[in-house]
């Protein structure tokens, strides 16, 4: 589904993905913002002076899709969902206009720090045959004979980069979910998950601009919001008042 935004990124002066190496900060400090699409365009005008739009083949909007793994008692979502400062998420990506697939863990250390590494794979059904096995046991808890896939996640993603290269910002909107254990699905059209993404505490013109907006920093994970919200068997306390959140900003503009 397009989600209207191509319109309000044409301001953006574009960066290349070979710029975007210079600033992968794959060992960084993360920051997440929740707020409604409506928001969200006017925020993108307000921001142009001050970030470049990642462009790969003309788009700037890209379709992502997303498999997470998980155990069958759901041992990543339970760390999660017990507040647990040390926490891993293993997951398979697609960026859907090229077909570039990766086998991902990501890891959060206690001191609140993320650090991610991935492998280059051809898709879900070859991670044995292309090295998933050995990447798993070098950068995860888990092995590949432990674990299955749990949830489908899918959304478009603007990358932003300030003008300093010192942040990146990505801004995920047309948000579904596919459960698919329970089957069921659930889509946040209207919800769109911001992260900041930076090495140290450099200043950054999106924060003054997202305090004009009176957006404040909120928690989201995609992979735990996704199965509390498709599975109602799942205990979900901790992520309730979050819930309510998002679908309160998701059903104020269900009937525009």
């Amino acid at each position: 589904m397009a989600t209207g935004n191509e319109h309000y990124l044409s301001a953006f002066a574009p960066i290349s993905l070979e710029e975007m190496e210079r600033i992968r900060l794959m060992n960084r400090m993360d920051m997440k913002f929740v707020l409604s699409l409506e928001t969200l365009q006017r925020l993108l005008p307000m921001a142009s002076r001050h970030y470049r739009v990642q462009e790969v083949a003309g788009e700037r909007d890209i379709a992502y899709r997303t498999v997470y793994l998980d155990t069958p008692a759901l041992t990543m979502y339970e760390a999660h969902l017990h507040g647990r400062a040390t926490r891993e998420k293993i997951r398979v990506r697609t960026y859907l206009p090229s077909g570039l697939t990766f086998l991902e863990v990501k890891r959060k250390n206690n001191k609140g720090r993320t650090d991610k590494k991935r492998v280059k794979v051809s898709g879900l059904e070859r991670l044995q045959e292309e090295g998933g096995t050995e990447f798993l046991q070098r950068h995860a808890r888990f092995g590949l004979e432990e674990i299955a896939p749990r949830l489908e996640n899918r959304f478009h993603r603007i990358t932003l980069v300030n003008l300093a290269l010192t942040e990146r910002l990505t801004i995920d909107s047309g948000i579904r979910f596919l459960n698919l254990t329970t089957g069921n699905e659930r889509a946040l059209e209207r919800v769109v998950v911001m992260e900041l993404k930076r090495d140290a505490r450099t200043p950054s013109p999106i924060r003054g601009l997202l305090q004009e907006l009176h957006v404040r920093p909120a928690g989201f994970s995609k992979y735990c919001m996704g199965c509390a919200m498709t599975d109602d068997k799942l205990r979900a306390n901790r992520f309730k008042p979050r819930i309510r959140n998002v679908l309160s900003i998701n059903n104020s503009y269900s009937d525009e």
